[in-house]
Order: C-alpha cells, then structure tokens, then sequence
C-alpha cells in the first residue's frame, strides 16, 4: 500500500506523554515486586523518560505525580528535563492515599478534610506555575459503599465546588483534566464514574475544564470510540490515558488486549484532524508494570500506539465516505478492516530511520547497555513506588 508522504509525517511529529510512576514500582492491592534499576527519585525517572525518548523520538514529555515527584526546586528540575531533551508535562494530583481520604476527599463530609484536599489541588497548580506545565489532571477515589452511606447529591455539590475553587486558580494558559472512573475504590457510587459526570462538571466550569479517557476505567464493552467521537464533536476531549484492561482497571500495555479497539480509537482521532499536537490532545500513558521490565514496557506501548495510529492514518476516506453515503455496509466495514490488517511495521521502521534513530527501539534498548548501567547505579536508597 502506498503511504503518502504526509502520513510519513504525521507519524514522525507524533507526541505520546510517559508517566514518572510507570519507571516505579508497582502492583496489586497484594503485593509490588521490586525491580532492580528503578528510578529512586524524579530524577532518575526524567532520566528513564528521556531514554525512551531518545529511543523512540516521539514521548517529549514526561508527567509527574504529586507528592510521589515532589521536589524543593521545580525549576531546577524542569532545567534537567530540558537538558535531558526532554519537558515535564501534566501535573497529577493525589487526594487517594493520605489516612484523611478514607470517605473522601474533595467530597468528604468533613469541611477540614474537604479544605486539605482542595489545598492540595492549588497546590499542584503551583507546580505547574512553576514547571511551564499546562495540563492538571484530576483523578478522585471519591465515593461510599453502601446505600444511606452519604448524601449523594451533596457529593456533587461539594464536587463542583472544589472543582471550581482550582478552576478558577489555573493561568490562561493552563487546563484541567477530569479523569473518572467507574468503581474502585468506591462500590456503590462513584463521584466522578463515568466520562457523561465529567463532562457535564467541565461543561459546568468552561473551556478550560476537559475531560480525560482513561481506556481502563469503563464497562465491559462501553464503546470507548463513540465517547472519544462524541467529545470531540462538543471540543470536550483534553486528554488519554491509555493503557489496557481485560477485567477492569488492569493498567496494562495499551493495544496488550485489543489491538483493534486502540485503532479504532485513534481513527476517530485521525478523521477528526485531531492528532496534530495544536489538536491539544495530549496522548499520555497511565500504566503500571508490576511484572514486566519497565522500560522496555513503556517504549512497546509508545510503538502500540505509534501502530495503531499508522493503521489510522492508512484508512481509504474517500473509499470509506462513498461506501458510507450509498448504504454500502460490508464495503464500509472493509475499508476500515483493509487498513487494519496492514502490516504497519515496515513503514514505522522507515519513519524512525529518517528521523535519524534506530528502527527497532526495542533492540536498542537491549543493546545500549542502560538497564546495566542503572542497576549498577542506583543501589542504596529507597526505590520510587506506592507501596502496597
């Protein structure tokens, strides 16, 4: 199949976000099996993130979790990550693991508990002034148990409240991202379960409030492709977390346990003129690598999503448009199919050797010699990671 030159490249400008916690450790609610090499400060995770950018030449930002990356001097950070060659990106905030959360944090019934998580929030919006960061994204445990458990319409006031006190604090220049998901920690109701409530609280806020799919946070067989057509359509859609999931919140590799749905997402990312960075989508990973070596984990998900959005950008749009128009089903099924089942890889393969690195990032990983060089290095000290 011919590639157009074009599609070469919008393939090579392509932007994919790395998290500092997927070079950490991680786990279950049982157990983290600790890796050698792993990064034990913000540091050395930028300086994981700038290998698999290296490598890669399309992951230029790397995000941070607050209080995992807090640091005294986000300035001086910021200045490694540019001398890396690469930048920090979305800020995250954490409001699920402080003793104080156990019913909530934004949403708890507790005014003090309500202010320290809010505190929190403004907090991260100062690191962001701090770092050049645009994107604060959102994630809330918040939630009961059990029916009568709390009122759940003051839930949502408190909510928008607490959404709207940080809202209102973010620079022209930055947005908030509002992840959701549908349970966990919280069984009986979730605040913020489901992409419909995030969408109506930033439709509530304005422009600079959009929401963030994580592809792990929905019902089994939820078509995530019509929420992304849909929020792209009302201009809602600030951001992914991609990852897979077979059961629920899995955080595996994106594209490990359908293929098909991660390219089925990014068409609808593709014919909607949304892939260009000025697009203001941020493609970022939220992944946890509990088994797996890290970063060779991270780099295979970039190529994933690198794939997928190949396959993508292969798609016939005048075949498929014609097909659609006269009733054509099969026809149009088999546009999409046709470029699905292309073997993307040589093409990538080329893309990477014109920007000037290896074809096979992977290989080169392995044959860099870096994994041997940070598990000799990084002895002593406390490993990076959220303990379990």
């Amino acid at each position: 199949m011919a590639v157009p030159t074009a599609a070469r490249a919008t393939l090579a400008q392509q932007r994919i976000e790395t998290p500092s916690w997927a070079y950490a450790n991680s786990g279950t609610r049982f157990k983290v099996f600790a890796q050698p090499g792993v990064p034990r400060d913000p540091w050395e995770k930028i300086a994981d993130a700038a290998t698999v950018h290296r490598l890669t030449g399309v992951a230029p930002t790397v995000a941070l979790h607050i209080p995992w990356d807090r640091v005294e001097d986000y300035a001086k950070l910021s200045a490694y990550a540019a001398e890396q060659g690469v930048e920090l990106g979305a800020i995250n905030s954490n409001v699920f693991q402080d003793p104080d959360y156990k019913l909530g944090s934004v949403t708890n019934p507790d005014a003090r508990i309500r202010r320290k998580a809010i505190d929190h929030l403004l907090e991260c919006v100062d690191v962001m002034d701090a770092t050049g960061s645009r994107d604060l994204k959102l994630w809330f445990s918040d939630g009961t148990n059990y029916p009568g458990q709390d009122n759940i319409r003051a839930r949502q006031d408190r909510l928008a409240e607490a959404l709207r006190e940080v809202y209102d604090r973010l620079g022209d220049d930055q947005r908030m991202l509002l992840e959701y998901k549908l349970f966990e920690p919280a069984f009986y109701t979730t605040d913020v379960p489901d992409w419909g409530t995030s969408y109506a609280h930033c439709v509530e806020l304005g422009e600079k409030a959009t929401v963030c799919i994580d592809t792990g946070h929905h019902a089994p067989g939820t078509n995530i492709e019509f929420i992304v057509a849909f929020l792209l359509r009302a201009n809602k859609l600030g951001a992914f977390d991609f990852n897979s999931r077979f059961y629920a919140d899995d955080d595996l590799m994106v594209g490990a346990a359908d293929p098909f749905q991660l390219f089925r997402i990014m068409y609808e990312i593709v014919s909607a003129g949304a892939l260009a960075p000025e697009a203001g989508i941020a493609f970022m990973l939220d992944q946890c690598h509990n088994i797996e070596a890290k970063i060779p984990a991270i780099i295979r998900s970039v190529l994933n999503v690198q794939e997928a959005t190949a396959k993508a950008l292969l798609v016939d749009a005048d075949a498929l448009a014609a097909a659609q128009r006269s009733g054509d089903v099969l026809g149009a099924n088999a546009v999409l199919m046709d470029a699905y089942a292309t073997d993307v890889r040589p093409l990538l393969r080329e893309v990477r050797a014109d920007m000037g690195i290896d074809p096979d990032p992977i290989a080169a990983y392995h044959a860099s010699g870096y994994q041997k060089r940070i598990e000799a290095d990084r002895v002593g000290g406390t490993q990076a990671g959220w303990g379990a």
